[in-house]
């Protein structure tokens, strides 16, 4: 998200088409990306109750089978993205913002082998409690994507200057760095038990299971940052002003939700990790610990976009007009982060019990079946522009984090009650 921030900030003083072509370019190869990173979101699952179970060697054996799947997966990214690339055309955007979001996303889309890699690193090390590593390479790498945007978007350094082509290599190549630092972490961590070969030959079984499980997450995870990224294409219909306003806001709000999303792993392996000790109260109070801290923080982030819009834009732009829109858009933001935080960590917390499919469910109905129509109509029918947008989004959120909500309540209740039914069995 981070990298995507830096993009946005380092192409603003090319101008509104800039920010928003990049916005655009790279919404779609991540709406496209996600299916496949989501994909292998069974490894929460799968690797955090092998690990809580003291099963080490099949935390490795499901790390060797993560890679081939990433392996699998990185075509068909790969082709989805050249797809998007040839239609872009058809989509009715505003040509001055297609122009430039056609290179970045042919760019961009460079870095699916190594995002696939990143995110079957990234699931293994979280579901064994290596979460350090991943901060480490996250951190490094946006300094990595920085320094190659000053170089390469500007022409700094001996490099040409690329404008938002840049951006767009720049990013890739940190996409790149990540996984070598991630590659180096997992070297480093002995997790086999002693004297036991793991195999790392391709196992059609367990590669299944892992579909199994990650289809529906992945689906989850695809509908919601598609409709997202449907609402961007959307904004790019309308003036290059109200496109980039869109854009910056999304950028905030979207580094914002990085809080509730990493609540959300961390949920998923604590309730995972629990379920394969066979501790139905410690995943219970995980859960809702997690879903606290998400309320608590997210509030605050609400709060800090209501009453300091301005701070939070001129980063981006100086463009007046872009400002006095985007401060409008971060006041319905803040109105939702509440919710967002919700119905994040609760598809966490549902993820470490194996339950993906209602979040799937939930989000195709908040986001899709209700968030996304209620924006067109009020954009387009009504006149409310981008504005209108944002009501429906906050309109999906607001109806999905309700309905997760219910659904890890009444999870949380069988739990409970699965466990105090076994307490006289144990005595």
């Amino acid at each position: 998200m981070s990298m995507g921030l830096v993009d946005t900030v380092m192409v603003g003083p090319l101008g509104p088409e800039a920010i928003a072509a990049t916005g655009l370019g790279g919404g779609v190869f991540t709406a496209v990306a996600v299916f496949g990173m989501g994909l292998l979101l069974g490894l929460d699952a799968l690797v955090s109750q092998a690990f809580g179970a003291g099963r080490l060697s099949e935390c490795r054996r499901l790390l060797y089978q993560g890679l081939w799947l990433s392996l699998l997966l990185a075509p068909c990214v790969l082709g989805v993205s050249a797809l998007a690339l040839f239609t872009m055309g058809t989509w009715d955007l505003n040509p001055e913002i297609r122009v430039l979001a056609e290179p970045y996303l042919e760019l961009v889309s460079l870095g699916a082998l190594p995002l696939m890699f990143y995110a079957t690193l990234r699931r293994y090390l979280l579901g064994i409690h290596r979460a350090r590593p991943i901060m480490i390479a996250l951190v490094s790498a946006n300094l990595v994507n920085a320094v190659a945007n000053y170089m390469l978007i500007y022409g700094h350094g001996g490099f040409p200057a690329l404008g938002v082509r840049g951006a767009a290599i720049a990013t890739t190549l940190a996409r790149c760095y990540m996984v070598g630092v991630l590659w180096l972490a997992v070297r480093s961590v002995r997790t086999e038990n002693t004297g036991q070969h793991v195999s790392r030959a391709l196992d059609l079984t367990l590669i299944k299971q892992l579909v199994r499980l990650g289809l529906p997450a992945a689906s989850q995870v695809t509908l919601e940052v598609g409709a997202f990224t449907l609402a961007t294409a959307l904004a790019a219909r309308l003036d290059a002003v109200s496109s980039a306003s869109h854009q910056i806001a999304l950028n905030i709000a979207g580094l914002a939700y990085m809080v509730p999303l990493g609540l959300c792993s961390a949920a998923a392996v604590r309730v995972g990790h629990a379920v394969g000790a066979r501790d139905s109260p410690r995943a219970v109070r995980a859960g809702w610990a997690a879903i606290a801290v998400g309320c608590a923080v997210m509030l605050a982030v609400g709060l800090t976009m209501s009453l300091a819009p301005g701070p939070l834009l001129r980063p981006f732009t100086r463009d007046p007009r872009v400002i006095e829109l985007g401060s409008v858009l971060l006041m319905i933001a803040a109105a939702f982060q509440l919710f967002d935080a919700i119905q994040t960590v609760a598809t966490g917390a549902l993820r470490g019990l194996g339950d993906t499919v209602a979040p799937m469910v939930i989000n195709l109905i908040g986001h899709w079946l209700l968030g996304l129509p209620v924006g067109y109509l009020l954009c387009f029918r009504f006149g409310w522009g981008v504005t209108g947008l944002w009501v429906g989004f906050s309109v999906g959120l607001i109806v999905a984090a309700i309905v997760l909500l219910s659904v890890w309540t009444r999870q949380s209740q069988r739990l409970v009650t699965i466990h105090h039914r076994a307490q006289p069995a144990s005595v």
